[in-house]
């Protein structure tokens, strides 16, 4: 069983820690109706995606 030889001191183990950390959600504005949306996704509020309609709000309403 491996046993450390030393402490490891609070100093070394928080810089390895260092990337650790959560990023920010990149946004980007939705070229149709300007809200604000994850880039490379489907607009949640008009359904469009590359200046083209991808999924209606009449689909989302009866599924």
């Amino acid at each position: 069983m491996a046993v450390p030889k030393r402490k490891t001191s609070k100093s070394v183990r928080n810089m390895r820690r260092s990337h650790h950390a959560l990023k920010a959600v990149g946004t980007s504005e939705c070229a149709n109706c300007g809200e604000i949306k994850r880039p490379h996704h489907v607009c949640g509020s008009c359904g469009y995606y590359d200046s083209r309609q991808v999924n209606s709000k009449q689909d989302k309403a009866a599924a």
